[in-house]
């Protein structure tokens, strides 16, 4: 008999009074992937009592945790252990418990077994804990440090990672390595250089100096480009014996470490230079993968810069306040392998994307701040939505939201209708900029490994590309509206709302309305397309199904979607009003 939806009536606020300990934060994620990937779509779950019930009907497990808020999209807020119904009583069950049912259910269900996945879970309560740990030894940012300081802190303040993955901290590379390179833990150091030949140096640009930033790290002697390494990156290949050869022969020289101090953005690998970033390989796993720059995304990121430019442009004249940092060139070594071509371990090993800096395109007195750090479920930091002045009453948190949505929502989709680009406006992909009063002024979107072109709307652009490059850089366009509705929506506006909601938690209605009302508004501008009517009509939301992928051991690009209940539909008007565009 499936469990029933049963909703809880809200309080007055759902902040969480603090952090969770590691084994909580494991068991919550653990929890929100059952509930979105396999309970809540076979309707084993149900709120009741300001408890959620999850059955995982194949294993013949009942579960259960109290509730701090229940949300009308199923993404409710969990408080204190889970426990699970043992001979007609409740019993509390650990993260490691916990993650053995997942995984009797999924074999169950898929009749596969993923011997790998009980390690993950335990890697990334490892991360959870340290990472807890160093967020909790960091001083309090010091008062009036500016912009920089404030938006660096905010990309350093997520302890915890995804709530919708099962393993958000699994990683590998060693308690010290992470302890020196890791966001989270205040980290900044200077980076390792390297000294290449010209000829022995792989590079492209999208625009005429835009390996500047590289350049003018450091000098080297003439006939030799500069090579700059992440400083871990440097320690894990150093051993290759292609590279000891060519620092014998003085092919690469090794310049050691200088230069002012880099500092770790919350992707680990992406590194805020000073007056830039640069998107280093790191050979580490990371979540799911090993985070490296692969050939295709070097040359996919220059040729995406160039041929994004008037699709820019055009968005630029009709939504000045959101901007997309390029990335203009790469640089690598290329050392012959046995084949006789570059050998690819280091070509991608050493290669670094430059990315512009948002020098070029904040504008006066705004405070670039990482959106998943505004979004974060815990204030781990002073960028946290709860912080902003703002947000602190009902009717101005819900003029926050507008504003912020009118800035977000319409230059994603019309890339996508008008242009046929993919974003990816996920959390870790946008910058919120707010105004000396904590009001949103502008968005910046980041990161083109995500971004992908519908391939009927590029068709000559993508034939002239060499194939390996061209074929990642797409999507069809079923696909394509897949990932900007859950990035976008599901991933970022959800999670942003959340947060919102947990401090007035009587307003998420109201937050889905004002949704809502930018979605109708973007519909007429864009000639109401029927992708976005059906999505207003009501149509499932589709969400990435990372514990699915992750136990299926598939890449992300072949995720597949689960769908989830849309509250756009059911929502009542609170007044929206439409800002001038």
């Amino acid at each position: 008999m499936p469990l029933t939806a049963s909703p809880a009536t809200p309080s007055a606020t759902a902040s969480p009074a603090r952090l969770p300990t590691a084994d909580e934060a494991v068991a919550h994620t653990l929890l929100n992937c059952l509930l979105r990937e396999v309970c809540g779509p076979e309707r084993q779950a149900t709120v009741d009592g300001g408890r959620l019930l999850l059955r995982l009907s194949r294993s013949s497990v009942l579960l259960r945790v109290a509730l701090r808020r229940a949300s009308l999209l199923g993404a409710h807020r969990f408080d204190g252990p889970v426990s699970e119904r043992r001979d007609g009583d409740w019993a509390e069950v650990g993260w490691r418990r916990l993650a053995e049912h997942v995984q009797d259910e999924l074999s169950a269900r898929t009749g596969v077994r993923n011997e790998e996945f009980a390690e993950q879970v335990a890697a990334s309560h490892r991360g959870t804990e340290a990472a807890l740990a160093a967020v909790r030894a960091r001083p309090a940012p010091a008062a009036g440090g500016g912009p920089l300081a404030a938006y660096l802190d905010s990309e350093q303040s997520l302890p915890l990672g995804h709530r919708f993955h099962p393993t958000p901290k699994a990683r590998d590379g060693g308690t010290a390595a992470w302890a020196a390179y890791a966001p989270e833990a205040g980290a900044a150091f200077p980076l390792r250089h390297l000294a290449v030949r010209a000829r022995l140096a792989a590079e492209e640009s999208a625009r005429p100096g835009a390996t500047a930033p590289l350049d003018r790290l450091r000098p080297v002697p003439d006939g030799y480009r500069l090579l700059p390494v992440h400083p871990w990156q440097y320690e894990l290949l150093a051993g290759h014996p292609a590279l000891r050869a060519a620092l014998d022969r003085r092919d690469v020289l090794d310049l050691g470490t200088g230069g002012p101090p880099c500092t770790p953005t919350a992707s680990v690998r992406t590194l805020h230079t000073g007056d830039g970033f640069l998107k280093f390989s790191l050979n580490v796993r990371i979540t799911n993968c090993v985070r490296k720059n692969s050939r295709y995304e070097l040359a996919g990121a220059v040729a995406l810069t160039r041929l994004l430019g008037p699709v820019l442009d055009s968005l630029a004249a009709r939504h000045p306040a959101a901007a997309l940092l390029g990335e203009p060139a790469y640089r690598s070594l290329a050392l012959p392998g046995p084949a006789g071509t570059a050998d690819p371990e280091l070509l991608e090993g050493f290669g670094v994307i430059v990315r512009d800096g948002l020098g070029g395109v904040l504008r006066p007195g705004v405070t670039p701040l990482l959106a998943g750090a505004v979004a974060d479920e815990y204030p781990t930091g002073p960028a946290q939505l709860s912080r902003l002045p703002a947000t602190a009453r009902r009717d101005s948190a819900l003029d926050w939201w507008s504003a912020y949505l009118e800035l977000l929502v319409p230059p994603v989709l019309a890339a996508y209708f008008d242009h046929g680009v993919v974003l990816e406006p996920h959390l870790q992909n946008v910058l919120l900029g707010v105004d000396a009063g904590g009001m949103p002024a502008q968005v910046v979107f980041r990161d083109l490994e995500g971004t992908k072109l519908l391939p009927d709307r590029h068709a000559a652009a993508l034939a002239a590309l060499p194939a390996d490059v061209a074929g990642p850089m797409t999507y069809d366009a079923v696909r394509g509206w897949h990932r900007v509705v859950y990035c976008l929506l599901v991933n970022h506006v959800a999670d942003m709302l959340a947060a919102l909601a947990d401090l007035h938690p009587r307003a998420e209605a109201a937050l889905w309305a004002r949704v809502r009302a930018v979605l109708l508004d973007c519909a007429r501008d864009l000639g109401d397309p029927p992708r976005l009517r059906a999505l207003l009509g009501g149509a499932p939301l589709p969400a990435k199904a990372n514990l699915l992928t992750r136990w299926g051991r598939r890449a992300d690009r072949e995720a597949g979607y689960v769908h989830l209940p849309n509250p756009l539909a059911a929502s009542e008007p609170d007044s929206p009003r439409r800002s001038a565009r």
